[in-house]
């Protein structure tokens, strides 16, 4: 969870790279738990702990790509925006401090530090390659370190024909971070942050006193109104049920087809088998 990013050297921003092709469908969700911060971070916020209690904030992590279409030249094929969001579009700020982004060593620059949300950045380039995510929160949150990978994809799966500089390929992560036994601090200041989900607790836990959070702020940091919105891919609990309804669906009906299969198998006159001589 803790290790430095690294970066595969399979094709950057001038090149042909030929990586294979990731697996169809969307994975289902993960839960990636942090671990407790050290004392020694617990002695910059000093404030107790709530046990037995989990902080989780979904996020999403991905890349959309436009093919730049008669702009294109031999080392800039696409336009590609990298980015991590809320599942919902919210304000991740609450949580992240910063985030950097290692891209391919052949861009200038290939480490990037975005340190306010939106937490993303937009390249131009000709390969596809994987991009290290580092996560970074604040202090009351956690002192460790989330490393994610992504895989910049820049054509479609299907080649169905010409692509279109209009509808961009679209490869996003959904997964879910759990902070366990929170602090206190921290739980007062996220309790009511649309990004986070929190456990409700006892109506007679005192919770330390937190500054009024500036509204205005928090909307300076969603993701709902942005340019690049409409391709984002919608994420959620009844989604990921629905999608395994259909799935037990689809197992179910391969089954019930394979059972007529051998009722008419078993039906069919069997074929003499000829009698062994003496």
């Amino acid at each position: 969870m803790t290790q430095s990013p690294t970066v595969k050297k399979d094709g950057g921003g001038g090149g042909t790279s030929a990586p294979p092709p990731p697996p169809q469908g969307i994975p289902p969700p993960t839960r990636i738990k942090i671990k407790t911060p050290t004392d020694n971070n617990e002695k910059k916020v000093s404030t107790r702990r709530i046990p037995d209690v989990e902080i989780c904030v979904p996020i999403v992590y991905g890349t959309i790509a436009f093919w730049l279409g008669r702009k294109a030249n031999e080392s800039q094929s696409h336009r590609w925006t990298v980015y991590v969001r809320g599942a919902t579009n919210e304000d991740l700020g609450v949580v992240i401090k910063k985030a950097v982004f290692q891209l391919h060593p052949s861009f200038n620059n290939p480490v990037r530090v975005v340190d306010s949300p939106p937490f993303e950045l937009t390249e131009c380039g000709w390969g596809e390659f994987e991009i290290a995510i580092t996560l970074y929160f604040w202090d009351d949150v956690c002192d460790k370190q989330l490393d994610l990978y992504h895989h910049l994809k820049l054509y479609p799966e299907e080649e169905s024909g010409p692509q279109s500089t209009k509808r961009p390929v679209v490869v996003e992560t959904y997964n879910e971070i759990v902070f366990p036994d929170p602090l206190e601090l921290l739980y007062a200041r996220v309790r009511n942050h649309p990004a986070v989900v929190v456990p409700r607790l006892p109506a007679s836990f005192e919770l330390p006193p937190i500054p009024v959070e500036d509204v205005e702020e928090r909307k300076r940091g969603d993701t709902k109104d942005h340019v690049l919105s409409q391709w984002f891919k919608y994420f959620s609990e009844a989604d990921e049920l629905s999608k395994l309804a259909a799935a037990r669906q689809q197992v179910q009906d391969h089954i019930m087809k394979l059972r007529r299969q051998l009722s008419v198998v078993d039906g069919l006159p069997q074929p003499l088998t000829p009698a062994s001589g003496f």
